[in-house]
């Protein structure tokens, strides 16, 4: 049986995606050790199938890695039934 993932629109212009969303941080780094990519690679796809059309995504993940991750998993025209959410600027300094 398919479960229907609800959508809801996003800001003031327009745009709609999934009421669940996939954070990507623990694919590829925190959470323990870095999981299996081609796992990853067939968990994305699998969750847009599912009706997931919100994605989060950092270049501190990493670094860049995880974006690298979803570049390699929404190939085939997955991007385009995607929303990306992304943050930047976030550097990791050694503080005393």
């Amino acid at each position: 049986m398919a479960v229907r993932v609800e959508r809801i629109k996003l800001g003031s212009q327009g745009l709609e995606v999934s009421t669940q969303g996939l954070g990507c941080m623990g694919m590829s780094a925190f959470y323990g050790p870095p999981k299996p990519e081609q796992d990853m690679i067939a968990l994305i796809p699998h969750a847009v199938d599912s009706g997931v059309t919100f994605l989060d995504t950092s270049d501190s993940y990493g670094p860049f890695t995880n974006e690298i991750l979803l570049g390699k998993a929404l190939k085939g025209g997955v991007r385009v039934r995607v929303e990306l959410a992304t943050k930047f600027g976030i550097s990791f300094a050694n503080v005393e």
